[in-house]
């Protein structure tokens, strides 16, 4: 069963994802906070698997409550998955420096939110395609844009690097494959070692790498 808890300011939609929640067979809502604060506090006593996470509360953001959650040693097993809109993209960036795992549209329907908290609560990251887009602009007005690889990315191969460059892009396991044209089995294994040697925790974060990189840019005008 995966243990999920709703952080949004507004009753109305906590009760929704709660309901919506509990008509699963494998999830199960065990709380509902209504700041950043308390979304902080139930993580360390309910111990969820996933946290659906508003960014505009009260309080703490979602940003800074994302941060507490991934730094506290209670909760590091904790996945966080944004739910955000187009009017808030500028800190979808910022949250994945802070330890989210997936984004996804407020407007995403059902099976499509349920299929994504699965995806979170499995350790794999989850980024809506509109949301990887509206990133990658934001990440090229950044002062952290041009920044030159860390050290680690020196110790990957050059396929390494091709695939971290296609993860930055937004693109699924299957479509890196078949962009590469090799087997699942094999991309999955490239994906692998970029987290080991990059200590990435998820494929999120192998998004930031990209990013701060420079293997991913933006086309011009």
């Amino acid at each position: 069963m995966i243990r999920v808890l709703v952080a949004d300011d507004q009753a109305l939609v906590r009760g929704s994802f709660r309901i919506l929640v509990d008509t699963a067979a494998d999830l199960t809502a065990v709380g509902e906070a209504a700041t950043g604060a308390e979304a902080v506090r139930l993580a360390g006593s309910e111990r969820p698997d996933v946290v659906l996470m508003d960014i505009r509360m009260p309080d703490l953001d979602g940003i800074e409550a994302t941060r507490r959650i991934m730094s506290s040693p209670g909760t590091t097993g904790v996945r966080i998955l944004i739910l955000t809109t187009f009017g808030i993209d500028e800190y979808v960036f910022a949250a994945l420096r802070a330890g989210a795992s997936g984004f996804l549209l407020k407007d995403t329907p059902p099976g499509d939110l349920l299929a994504a908290i699965r995806v979170v609560a499995a350790g794999e990251a989850l980024l809506a395609p509109a949301v990887t887009r509206r990133l990658i602009e934001e990440f090229t007005r950044s002062p952290e844009a041009g920044r030159p690889p860390s050290e680690a990315l020196h110790e990957t191969t050059e396929r390494e690097r091709e695939v971290l460059t296609l993860i930055g892009l937004g693109l699924s396991n299957t479509e890196i494959a078949d962009r590469l044209h090799v087997s699942l089995s094999t991309a999955k294994t490239h994906i692998g070692r970029l987290l080991m040697k990059l200590g990435a925790r998820d494929r999120a974060q192998l998004v930031i790498a990209a990013y701060d990189a420079g293997l991913v840019r933006p086309r011009s005008g």
